[in-house]
């Protein structure tokens, strides 16, 4: 059963990264896995949101140890916005080292660029998840205002957006300068002043919601 199990895995990284996850159905899925019982996806994953939960459960051990160390580092000394950025990008930059790792770059920014993710995102919630650590450290070096308006979010689909676009072009011999660059736009993107025309604009539109 573990073996059908993975066969469907690839099989939806495969067809979500190519064609967007809108685009696949789940017998499409089983097709390409060769399974012959109809109900395989359901019996292993429920429905569309459980294959993206195992897809990214099966990213998530290295993503979470890269970037909790990185984290680490910061803590014990590694201080300003750029290292912050890095433990952002680096973590998610290393799985464009292959095919199955590009494949989850491209589903993580697709699932993420949506007005309602299809995946609850829990995890920012969640103190255990490097994600959540990591937006619990950002904050206290952004504006109040850069906060309120949702910054830390903003640098996270910046990156996976990235990050995708360049999976998708994939695979290079070196990714140093791509991830390099990355970092440096991530980090403007947290450190950037809120300018006063942004702040008044959302004053009022915290003014009409009351």
């Amino acid at each position: 059963m573990s073996d059908t199990r993975e066969r469907l895995l690839d099989a939806a990284e495969t067809l979500y990264a190519a064609r967007g996850v809108d685009a696949v159905s789940l017998r499409e899925i089983l097709q390409e896995a060769g399974a012959r019982n109809a109900t395989a996806v359901q019996y292993h994953f429920g429905d569309r949101a459980g294959i993206l939960r195992a897809i990214f459960a099966r990213h998530a051990p290295e993503v979470e140890a890269r970037r909790h160390a990185l984290l680490d580092a910061y803590e014990d000394g590694e201080q300003g916005v750029r290292p912050l950025a890095a433990a952002l990008v680096r973590p998610m930059a290393a799985r464009l080292a292959d095919a199955s790792g590009r494949f989850y770059l491209q589903i993580w920014a697709d699932v993420l660029n949506r007005p309602e993710p299809l995946v609850p995102m829990a995890v920012l919630d969640d103190p255990r998840d490097s994600l959540c650590r990591w937006r619990t450290l950002v904050e206290p070096l952004l504006e109040e205002d850069a906060a309120r308006l949702h910054r830390r979010f903003t640098a996270i689909l910046y990156a996976a957006i990235e990050l995708a676009r360049r999976a998708r072009s994939g695979p290079r011999t070196d990714d140093r300068l791509f991830t390099s660059y990355l970092i440096d736009v991530v980090a403007a993107i947290l450190g950037a002043p809120v300018s006063p025309e942004t702040r008044r604009l959302a004053a009022e539109r915290d003014a009409a919601r009351r």
